[in-house]
């Protein structure tokens, strides 16, 4: 098990205001977090360029890291044909980014898309299925791992995911054949966030985890879960809820001891990112610190370098 970061208390100065850099957030990193990885958004990047990307890979290895995850955000639930057209050759687009910047097995985020009224169950799943069917062929090409998330709402985007709820999740899931360069992404504060259990959901996926987001939350007090669906369903703003509250992994809702003895067991030995500490580098070092002790519970055996 190999531990990587994300830094989601700047999430919004790189990718949205840019008042940081992609760099800058490199550089904290390397005199801050003891970890082996860094996760890059693709709303960190200033450009697509190929000699830009490099200069972004050069830096995070000279930094001591690699990257094992390149965070896009498809929205494949579009009702405009052309709009969905956008969004696999977008996603085609990602993979090719993750792959230059990763290298072999680097996973490349993918998700359903936003909740729509106007888009059925039935309707949705089709079109993403086939979505991710039409990328499938560029990711095995390049090496590319495609990994699925239960996702609960892209921080740009003004509706939570199509596929938050479990049992659609899995429909998708379960409808994709592809083992090698296909799996999940697995978050399980998300599926607090859309009233599953997130043991539940592990177990069932457990075979096909192929990364893990690690974040802990609760509802802010006074927020019950039933009024807080209700707020999310009618949500046109973007950004996170309001209604959550974030903060150092392991004293949250999660029962991570449970979830490492599922991950262990069932074989995985990937990587596992630090998705939270939206209040700053502290609440990340203890989260690390909080993650290495897991991986020493439950992956003592295991090489703590990366390859």
């Amino acid at each position: 098990m190999k531990i990587s970061a994300y830094p989601k208390c700047y999430e919004y100065e790189i990718g949205l205001h840019h008042t940081m850099t992609v760099f800058d957030w490199i550089s904290m990193a390397k005199n801050q977090l003891d970890v082996e990885g860094l996760e890059i958004y693709d709303r960190f990047l200033a450009s697509l360029n190929r000699d830009y990307l490099l200069q972004v890979k050069e830096a995070v290895n000279r930094a001591g890291f690699v990257i094992p995850m390149l965070l896009c955000s498809p929205d494949f639930t579009h009702p405009d044909p052309e709009q969905r057209q956008r969004a696999i050759e977008y996603q085609e687009q990602m993979i090719e980014v993750a792959a230059l910047l990763g290298g072999e097995g680097v996973i490349c985020r993918t998700l359903s898309g936003q909740q729509r009224p106007e888009v059925s169950r039935e309707q949705g799943v089709k079109w993403v299925i086939d979505a991710i069917q039409q990328v499938l062929p560029t990711a095995r090409e390049l090496g590319v791992i495609l990994g699925m998330e239960n996702h609960y709402k892209d921080s740009q985007w003004a509706r939570p995911e199509f596929a938050l709820k479990q049992e659609v999740f899995l429909e998708i899931v379960e409808a994709i054949d592809e083992r090698r360069h296909f799996g999940v992404q697995y978050d399980p504060s998300n599926a607090i966030v859309a009233g599953d259990d997130p043991i539940a959901l592990l177990e069932k996926v457990k075979d096909r985890v192929v990364s893990m987001h690690a974040s802990d939350r609760h509802l802010k007090e006074g927020i019950p879960m039933e009024q807080f669906r209700r707020i999310e369903q009618s949500d046109q703003r973007m950004g996170y809820s309001e209604y959550l509250s974030h903060g150092v992994i392991g004293k949250g809702l999660n029962d991570y001891d449970k979830i490492f003895s599922i991950l262990s067991r069932s074989g995985f030995d990937g990587w596992v990112s630090i998705e939270d500490g939206v209040n700053g580098l502290g609440e990340i070092k203890e989260s690390i610190i909080f993650l290495q002790r897991m991986r020493d519970k439950y992956y003592s055996d295991c090489r703590r370098g990366v390859d």
